[in-house]
């Protein structure tokens, strides 16, 4: 709203600077968390007859679990099976002088700045994956003098490259200062002030000696550690039991652990960690824990999608162009550009592209890539698609309303065939027609 606010002449309206509570901010989203929350609260687990203890867990064997209550009193419990889905954390490198000097994550950076009046005046964001950028552009358009540090050559590297050069375009113009191929050395304090210290990667000076590498520092008041997440290992006995564990649990294709009777679900085990995927996965350890004696099921994870809520929003559902090629695959790109469709010309947003990857000649879709507002509310037509066997040619033949965002899929189905129309079919039918005019 306050980009919107910035940049009101898109829709014919006077630009006004926002003025607004960084507080109130914050606050309402401490309000929109605790909206949400009853979804995963204990009261309603309950209600669906769950039985809920809080507290701490370990193994004491395969089928025996002793829970130390938060209330002091210890409880031992067996099952027959026994679910793991203790998640992740925000992963935290090991930076020196980074503990000295302070820093937040995506899990705690809320409660620290609810008291803040304005957004912090220079903030540093470590990190160019998903997190990183969405967090970066939303403090940037809020007042933060964001720089944004990443490692590698790009921001979010498991997108193509045109996907990566079009979000770091639309985070700079938010005021995101990005810095790629820049490597974190160390943070400092100095004169009160606190400073965390990269060094170029760039090839130019990659395979130079690090002593003839140029040190930036860059000041800052609050520093955002966004580069990645860690699976929750320690604590619950498992190396006791030798269930192995390599960043995650190690799990088969029905999600049991070393125990068939143990199985492992969400961010602790992968391989993708996002919670439609631990929704997904839950499903599948549920029942195989009931009912494996009689049957089990394979996770299936042919078509799993995922947004990042930059705005506008990367939405990813299968395989990308990159993907491809290092998988050999014969393929064909089909694109569509939202510059053509009505509903995002009303809305000032024809920015961004729908990109679709299929085998050469064939209409099955093997991943999609939707860069635009509205992204991932726009994908589930396609994976819906692709889990059912269905190509671009029922999405073509399948009546979309006017003027609506989702008639960009139908468009990017037209452009495939628009590509694969019968060349010779056509030459007949227009003798044919030359013929009956006379």
């Amino acid at each position: 709203m306050a980009e919107q606010m910035r940049h009101a002449e898109r829709y014919g309206l006077e630009n006004t600077p926002p003025e607004f509570s960084f507080k109130n901010v914050m606050t309402r989203i401490h309000k929109v968390i605790a909206d949400i929350a009853p979804n995963d609260s204990v009261e309603r687990y309950t209600e669906l007859g769950v039985e809920v203890l809080k507290g701490y867990a370990k193994f004491i064997d395969p089928w025996t679990v002793e829970i130390a209550l938060n209330d002091g009193v210890t409880q031992t419990l067996t099952a027959r099976s026994i679910v793991i889905a203790t998640g992740a954390r925000p992963f935290v490198p090991d930076l020196p002088g980074l503990e000295e000097t302070g820093y937040v994550t995506s899990d705690t950076i809320w409660n620290k700045f609810t008291e803040l009046e304005e957004a912090p005046k220079k903030l540093v964001v470590l990190g160019g994956g998903p997190i990183g950028s969405e967090l970066a552009q939303a403090f940037a358009r809020l007042g933060s003098d964001v720089t944004q540090i990443e490692r590698g050559a790009r921001l979010m590297k498991k997108e193509d490259v045109e996907v990566s050069e079009f979000a770091q375009k639309v985070l700079v113009e938010s005021g995101v200062n990005v810095l790629t191929s820049h490597q974190a050395i160390r943070c400092e304090a100095r004169d009160g002030k606190k400073f965390i210290i990269v060094e170029s990667q760039d090839d130019s000076t990659v395979k130079q000696d690090r002593q003839n590498k140029q040190e930036i520092a860059i000041e800052y008041d609050e520093l955002l550690c966004a580069v990645g997440r860690s699976a929750r290992l320690e604590g619950y006995g498992l190396e006791d039991l030798g269930i192995e564990t390599e960043r995650t649990i190690e799990t088969d294709d029905y999600l049991e652990t070393l125990y068939p009777n143990i199985y492992a679900a969400g961010d602790v085990v992968g391989p993708y960690q996002f919670t439609h995927v631990a929704s997904h996965q839950a499903w599948y350890a549920a029942v195989n824990g009931l009912f494996g004696h009689l049957k089990k099921f394979k996770v299936d994870y042919r078509v799993i999608p995922w947004t990042t809520f930059i705005d506008p929003e990367v939405a990813r559902v299968g395989l990308n162009e990159q993907e491809a090629i290092e998988k050999g695959i014969d393929f064909e790109i089909t694109r569509y550009d939202f510059k053509g469709l009505d509903r995002a010309v009303t809305e000032s947003a024809n920015h961004g592209f729908i990109k679709v990857i299929t085998p050469k000649g064939k209409d099955k879709i093997l991943g999609v890539t939707i860069v635009a507002e509205h992204a991932g509310d726009l994908m589930p037509e396609f994976i819906l698609a692709m889990k059912h066997g269905l190509g671009l040619n029922k999405i073509l033949g399948t009546i979309h309303m006017y003027p609506t965002w989702a008639e960009a899929n139908k468009y990017a189905a037209g452009e495939w065939k628009r590509n694969h129309a019968p060349e010779t079919l056509l030459n007949w039918l227009e003798k044919y027609h030359t013929w009956r005019r006379g």
